[in-house]
């Protein structure tokens, strides 16, 4: 593995960037669409963005002088989650680069508030990484390709979101084993896919923007044309096992009979029933105000699906341990029972934060901040969730916190880039980056982005050098929570290995 920390062309000093807000003196972080101005003007707008923010400007990183702890930013997170479920969190990210990489959005955030861009804001994912695009089911039951996680996200410029995937594929391809080079051409693929296809979307009536998508049968074609034989098995076995991940799934592997009656089981500390957290003469009202959630946040959900989801009651909680960067925010699972026992639906009440992106570009304008990843969500998805809904309420310590809630499981399949080729992982590096366009271009000016970026290749190569730059950063920060733990500073839960 190489140190190839991009630095500044010859007689060019790093671009100092913009000074990071304070979160209290920023504006709020709204998106707003000019009708008035012309295609051409949008563009000429785009074009002279280049002027103060050059494309080439993007393709460095130097830590600045004084930069921040990257321990003492995930500690100060920590500090607002569950003390018990800590450890386990830093134990998850002290398993890999990558593994640390998906933990550490609120590090890359405030490390990107001092990077150059274009002036162009759109809706941001906040977490752009490869492992957030997987497969997942529209309300019609088709098998679609998308963005997965809006925990962070609010408006911001385009590029964060651009450099975090760029970054990401870097971080896997190194981790794969591949060369420079390699990695390089997987940058540039998803990166001139971006490109391309937001310049195609600029193009587009914006009603047609809003309506693409891509479903598995384009992935296939993708597939067919670009991948070897094992790649395309590999499609095929993300693609069943996708439809195999639902309610259902999750009813036979999550719950068991208690006394008669469907019960989520214990599997401590990672699901953990709410009658194994509160005393029996406790958890059973605790267990009624989870009913009462339901009822209360079916009011953010359109008439059809509030009647629908009338139909199911609410018969077993627990909380569960998900993901990385994740790991200690409050996230519960309600199982409810529809006509019988056969008829379950598992939703997921997951708390919503402030983004870690607001002390730079600004608060969000919804007061909930499980609104606030809703929205952001309906925003960027070409289609959501049917039971994609929000609520604040009284948590176990008397606490009022935000939430919002969906599906548990349905038809959710995740890439697997440590079973990729190169040639794989930059296929799927195209995917993204085509996905992400489309993302960007529902909230935001396609015309003027696209116009940046141009029809040359300059943004992509730049990207190449800041996503190694940037991947050696990541290793340094990762190698300082390793140190922390094994200094005693903090303290790291190892999982056993799943079968």
């Amino acid at each position: 593995m190489t140190d190839a920390r991009a630095k500044a062309p010859a007689g060019k000093q790093a671009a100092p960037g913009r000074k990071a807000a304070p979160a209290k003196e920023a504006a709020p972080a709204g998106l707003t669409f000019d009708r008035s101005h012309t295609p051409q003007e949008r563009a000429a707008r785009g074009k002279a963005a280049r002027t103060t923010s050059p494309r080439s400007g993007h393709g460095w990183f130097d830590p600045p002088a004084g930069r921040a702890d990257p321990v003492d930013l995930l500690e100060q997170q920590s500090a607002e989650r569950l003390a018990e479920l800590i450890p386990i969190r830093y134990g998850r990210m002290t398993e890999s680069p990558f593994r640390f990489y998906r933990g550490a959005a609120a590090i890359m955030a405030a490390d990107l508030a001092g990077s150059p861009d274009s002036g162009l804001r759109t809706q941001l994912c906040g977490d752009a990484h490869l492992l957030n695009f997987r497969l997942m089911a529209s309300p019609e039951r088709h098998l679609l390709f998308d963005i997965n996680d809006f925990d962070e996200t609010l408006p911001g410029p385009w590029e964060w979101d651009v450099k975090r995937l760029s970054t990401s594929l870097v971080i896997a391809g190194r981790a794969n084993g591949f060369t420079d080079e390699e990695r390089a051409g997987i940058v540039r693929a998803a990166v001139g896919s971006y490109r391309q296809r937001m310049r195609e979307f600029g193009g587009m009536r914006r009603i047609d923007v809003w309506y693409a998508q891509a479903d598995v049968e384009r992935l296939r074609e993708v597939a067919a044309g670009r991948l070897e034989k094992a790649g395309r098995k590999n499609l095929e076995k993300a693609v069943e096992k996708a439809h195999s991940r639902d309610s259902l799934q999750a009813y036979d592997r999550l719950t068991e009979l208690v006394d008669g009656r469907r019960r989520i089981a214990a599997d401590p500390p990672l699901l953990v029933p709410l009658r194994d957290i509160m005393p029996d003469s406790e958890h059973a009202a605790l267990e009624e105000q989870f009913g009462q959630l339901v009822e209360s946040y079916a009011r953010t959900l359109p008439s059809d699906r509030r009647y629908l989801l009338s139909q199911y009651q609410v018969v077993s909680v627990a909380r569960k341990v998900v993901g990385v960067g994740s790991v200690g925010t409050r996230c519960w699972i309600i199982l409810l029972l529809g006509r019988d026992d056969e008829d379950p639906l598992f939703l997921q009440a997951k708390e919503a934060g402030t983004s870690v992106l607001a002390p730079y570009v600004g608060a969000s304008e919804y007061d909930n901040q499980g609104e606030r990843a809703v929205a952001g969500q309906r925003l960027m998805q070409a289609t959501s969730d049917i039971f994609l809904g929000w609520e604040r309420t009284k948590g176990i310590d008397g606490r009022q916190r935000d939430f919002y809630i969906r599906q548990l499981r349905d038809w959710k399949g995740i890439a697997k880039p440590e079973l990729m080729s190169p040639r794989g992982l930059g296929a799927f590096g195209e995917l993204c980056g085509a996905t992400l366009a489309r993302a960007h271009a529902r909230s935001g000016d396609p015309i003027a982005i696209g116009a940046y970026l141009g029809g040359g290749d300059s943004f992509d190569r730049a990207l190449v050098g800041f996503a190694e730059a940037y991947a050696d950063q990541n290793e340094r920060d990762f190698q300082a929570l390793v140190d922390a733990v094994a200094s005693g500073r903090v303290v790291a839960e190892r999982e056993p290995a799943q079968d």
